[in-house]
């Protein structure tokens, strides 16, 4: 299985109603990723198709200026991660494959892809300093990365390191970050509702607005207009 046979496959899938789509999902802004034409489903198939792909070929997806190519190399990579067959070695090479490459992996959907099996899981019975170092990226997509991958570990019961790295972005900049921040520390507080309100009740009135409509989305009626009306205050 070669990149070239990848992208030769994912051509027979062009449909011309799809070459909107890097206007309507990228937010990188490298100035040089455009749209293949392809929906998203035909990418992910096609991706499970060609899992077996080695990674030396899938870095050559990495490569292309190709949205669609690029969210295929992360599919395949986030295929192989959650593939039980697969050995620690190979989950190593994926883990330091996605971190080398980041610069690739320059939009939200590509992390939110592939964070958790590739990095989170990774990193379950691992040291976590990697997460920590690209919580101060200057790249918002790292700084996702380092709040996504903690969804692998809020399925583990454990979400120390949630709340860790929501402190660290709890005042980012940029509207996606707020987002993950504010839909990971709602995940882990079905794990421990007191950390949640206990974060909320720290920096409601200094989060982002949609870090803090993330983060209260789910809270029953009346606790949510508690924070709301305390933010207001």
């Amino acid at each position: 299985m070669t990149a070239e046979q990848f992208i030769e496959k994912l051509s027979t899938f062009i449909n011309e109603k799809e070459f909107d789509k890097v206007e309507k999902y990228f937010k990188g802004n490298d100035g040089v990723t455009k749209s293949f034409g392809v929906k998203f489903g035909d990418v992910f198939n096609t991706a499970k198709e060609f899992s077996a792909m080695p990674l030396d070929e899938v870095n050559k997806l990495l490569d292309s200026d190709f949205y669609e190519v690029r969210m295929g190399a992360v599919s395949i990579m986030d295929f192989q991660a959650g593939n039980k067959k697969t050995s620690a070695e190979k989950k190593k090479e994926l883990f330091n494959l996605y971190i080398l490459r980041h610069d690739c992996l320059n939009n939200w959907d590509f992390v939110d892809r592939a964070a958790r099996n590739i990095v989170g899981e990774y990193l379950i019975d691992k040291p976590r300093d990697i997460l920590y170092e690209l919580a101060i990226s200057e790249s918002p997509w790292e700084r996702r990365t380092a709040i996504v991958s903690t969804h692998a570990f809020i399925r583990k019961n454990d979400i120390e390191d949630t709340f860790k790295i929501a402190e660290m972005l709890v005042h980012d900049s940029n509207e996606l970050v707020n987002k993950a921040v504010g839909s990971w520390i709602r995940e882990a507080g079905k794990k421990d509702q007191k950390r949640l309100f206990d974060f909320l009740d720290r920096y409601m009135k200094t989060m982002p607005a949609t870090t803090f409509s993330y983060a209260t989305e789910k809270l029953d009626a009346e606790k949510k207009k508690h924070y709301k009306e305390q933010r207001k205050r």
